[in-house]
């Protein structure tokens, strides 16, 4: 009987995806306290583009932003800060 390929990474070596042929090496292992920024953006976008926000970015990794749709900036210095201050600015207006 031949066996799948392991996909779970020993002990130690976290973000590595073990198969036929070894560790696969093509980015380096993000850390405990990393943001995906990519991922982090397209979910705030998914999350409040329909409540009239829009621009999302990040700085440097550390001043995440948005612009309301009457043109005010909303900033943050995580995606979960950024979530905060829009979430924020949403009940004022209602």
């Amino acid at each position: 009987m031949k066996l799948a390929p392991e996909t779970a990474a020993p002990a130690g070596q976290a973000g590595q995806q073990i198969g036929e042929n070894g560790p696969q090496s093509g980015s380096r292992p993000r850390g405990v306290f990393e943001v995906d920024e990519d991922a982090a953006l397209a979910e705030l976008e998914l999350a409040w583009a329909d409540g009239g926000y829009h621009g999302f970015c990040v700085v440097d990794g550390s001043l995440w932003s948005a612009i309301s749709s009457s043109g005010e900036v909303l900033t943050g210095n995580t995606p979960d800060g950024l979530d905060q201050q829009i979430r924020a600015h949403w009940r004022a207006l209602q």
